[in-house]
């Protein structure tokens, strides 16, 4: 199912940076966390809700400023 909140995310491995981008246009990287939070991630039905559950306020992160002009 499409999220209502999250565009799009993907994972780097070898940083263990998950890479989410919001329908708001807004960009963040969370960082240290564990490959199977991705995993879990992608085959969890209601995206925006595991984000919710189990990566927002659980992992360190930066905004992706770049984006914005």
């Amino acid at each position: 199912m499409p999220s209502t909140v999250i565009r799009s995310f993907h994972y780097d491995p070898g940083r263990r940076e998950l890479h989410v981008q919001f329908h708001s246009g807004n960009r963040y990287t969370y960082r240290e966390v564990p490959p199977e939070i991705y995993v879990r991630m992608k085959a969890s039905f209601a995206k925006g809700e595991f984000f919710n559950d189990n990566v927002r306020n659980r992992f360190p992160f930066v905004r992706d400023h770049s984006s914005e002009e």
